[in-house]
């Protein structure tokens, strides 16, 4: 049977063809990035993801294991430890937690944070409290460190140490394992009591 050129598929445009071209590259682009983000969030996270806020005075962290919390008490000579995830009295993480920091002679302080709900501001100003009255150098965690202990760095800096509100807010980044999505992540919920605790400053 003879094709007529009306049975031959249509090609596509060259405009049509950049185009295509052009989403494959963005796609594999994206691919690529989120996976790297992806890899760091993952390590960061099995090595506690520890992270300097301010030099000697604060720092940041996932739920450390008992060596974890050990070898960093030392390192950083802790004074005090606020644990974003609240009392958890049944919990083997919490319970391990109070008698390592009991050991180490570090206070302890809870303090419960959703990752996922806005963060009242009178709440937030009983955070800015706790963090200006616990001795130092403090140790902030939450279960990964990406999301309510990157509220609370990023509330540290600004409201406790003066620093501008760009360099606070870095704090609440991809770097850290934060990914604040509209309408995507539930954790964009921190950015938002970020921006509500900027109108009050």
């Amino acid at each position: 049977m003879r094709k007529t050129a009306n049975s031959r598929p249509p090609r596509p445009s060259r405009v049509g063809m950049m185009v295509m071209s052009y989403l494959t590259l963005t796609g594999a682009a994206l691919g690529a990035v989120l996976l790297c983000a992806g890899s760091y969030a993952g390590s960061a996270y099995l090595r506690g993801n520890l992270h300097e806020v301010v030099a000697s005075e604060a720092y940041r962290s996932a739920q450390l294991s008992d060596s974890q919390l050990s070898y960093y008490a030392t390192a950083h000579v802790l004074k005090s430890i606020i644990n974003l995830r609240g009392a958890n009295p049944y919990a083997a993480w919490y319970k391990r937690e109070i008698v390592a920091a009991k050991e180490l002679g570090i206070a302890h302080y809870d303090f419960k944070m959703s990752a996922n709900r806005l963060l009242p501001t009178d709440t937030a100003d009983e955070l800015i409290k706790r963090m200006h009255d616990a001795p130092k150098p403090l140790l902030i965690h939450c279960q990964a460190e990406a999301d309510r202990s990157g509220l609370a760095a990023a509330i540290y800096l600004r409201r406790l140490h003066g620093a501008d509100e760009e360099d606070a807010e870095d704090q609440l980044s991809i770097m850290y394992g934060h990914f604040g999505i509209p309408y995507l992540s539930g954790t964009y919920a921190m950015e938002v009591s970020w921006e509500q605790v900027e109108e009050k400053s």
